[in-house]
Parts: structure tokens; C-alpha cells; sequence
């Protein structure tokens, strides 16, 4: 994305470069380019920096969390939910699990992520665990939240997200509360959910302060609640 960011400062330059010389035609394709980059570049910029924040805020206020839950989050990288979560549990625990790949998130590693806590006064309140979201090790019905932001979609095999959504189900508590964020597969894991008992199922789009450089990379949200104990 970073390269979209130069490119529309070049398509900009080159649209005054046009202007100067006379070349009103290619001034205005140019200049109409590089606005497009700039917005897209910006629109990115924005849904990284404070856009997730802002709609999290959000998603966790629709919770209505006690304060004594303990609460998972799926591929937690460097804590942006993690952490806004550990800050509504004051008696409880927020627990993040990530296999730390700096492919999915740059600068994504365990000690930044306590770093991160440390500076957000909440150290005390997490516990990071390293694994795979499609084996969680963890015991059945073990948490009352599990939440996962912009996670899922990087398994690239359908089976192995079909896996995950469905750990997801077994380690949350009968009755527990399960919000998936992510771009583009939230139907598929509805699907899944629905084919393993969840219940309330709800999905919605975010709008645009998680727009990925635009609407056509828009970001949903798919909340659900585990079937009830048999």
C-alpha cells in the first residue's frame, strides 16, 4: 500500500509538470489519477490508524461485558482488540493466541504484543498463547467472549477456515458471545456456524472507516452465540 502512496505523489507531480507546459489533457488524467491513489492511499492509512479502533469501541460496547469474563481473541498480533477488550476486564482475562508471522502483520511478534500491554497498563489482565486457530489449545466451553479481527481470512484453505470458525464454537461457553471481523468471508463462516448449531446469527458491513482503500474491500462483521448445552 505504501507503493500506492508514492505513486499518487508521482501522478500528482506529473499533473503540475503538464499544467506548467501547456498539456491540459494529460494534466487532467494525471491529476485525476493521483486524486484516486491519494484517496485510496488515505482511505487506508485511516481504517489502519483509527478506523479499527473507533469500530471495535464499538463492537465491544454491544457486548455489554461485566468485567469478570474471560475473553479469547483469534490471531491477536500486536493487541489493537486485545488489549481495548483487557481494558473491560477488570476482574477477568483477555487471552491472545498468533503464530507471530511478520507475513501477516508487519512487526507482529509475542514481545511486542507485551510490550504493548505494558504501555496500555493491562499486563496484568492478559496471557498469550502461541498456536494455531484451527487446533486451539484450550478446553471445551473455556471462554464466555471469543472475538477475532481481520484473522480468519489468512488461512488460505476453506477447510482450514471451516476449522477455525468451528474451534472457535467448541472452546466458547453454551450460550457465549463470538464476533468474526474480516473482509469477504463472513458469509462462508456463517455457514459454518449455522451448520454447527450457533444461534442469533447476525452479519453487517462495518462502513467506511474500514474501507481496505475503498468499497470494494469492505469489512464485515458476523456475530453469533453457541448453542446451548444439550
Amino acid at each position: 500500500m505504501l507503493t500506492l502512496g508514492v505513486l499518487a505523489v508521482g501522478f500528482l507531480a506529473a499533473a503540475v509538470g503538464n499544467a506548467v507546459v501547456g498539456n491540459a489533457a494529460p494534466a487532467w488524467l494525471t491529476l485525476l489519477g493521483g486524486l484516486a491513489m491519494a484517496t485510496q492511499f488515505g482511505l487506508f492509512l485511516h481504517a489502519t490508524r483509527r478506523g479499527k479502533f473507533r469500530v471495535w469501541e464499538r463492537l465491544l460496547d454491544d457486548l455489554r461485558l461485566r468485567g469478570d469474563e474471560r475473553l479469547l481473541d483469534l490471531g491477536c498480533g500486536r493487541g489493537a482488540v486485545l488489549l481495548a477488550a483487557a481494558k473491560r476486564l477488570p476482574e477477568g482475562r483477555a487471552v491472545g493466541i498468533d503464530l507471530w508471522r511478520s507475513v501477516d502483520q508487519s512487526g507482529n511478534s509475542l514481545a511486542t504484543t507485551e510490550r504493548n500491554a505494558v504501555a496500555e497498563n493491562v499486563a496484568d489482565r492478559i496471557e498469550l498463547h502461541t498456536g494455531d486457530m484451527t487446533a486451539l489449545p484450550f478446553r471445551d466451553g473455556e471462554f464466555d467472549v471469543i472475538v477475532s479481527s481481520l484473522a480468519i481470512h489468512t488461512l488460505k484453505a476453506p477447510a482450514r477456515r471451516a476449522a477455525a470458525v468451528r474451534e472457535a464454537l467448541r472452546v466458547l461457553r453454551p450460550g457465549g458471545h463470538l464476533v468474526l471481523v474480516d473482509i469477504g468471508r463472513t458469509g462462508e463462516y456463517e455457514s459454518t456456524l449455522s451448520a454447527n448449531g450457533a444461534e442469533t446469527l447476525t452479519a453487517r458491513t462495518l462502513g467506511w472507516q474500514l474501507w481496505w482503500g475503498g468499497p470494494w474491500t469492505k469489512t464485515h462483521a458476523l456475530t453469533a452465540e453457541a448453542p446451548p448445552a444439550t
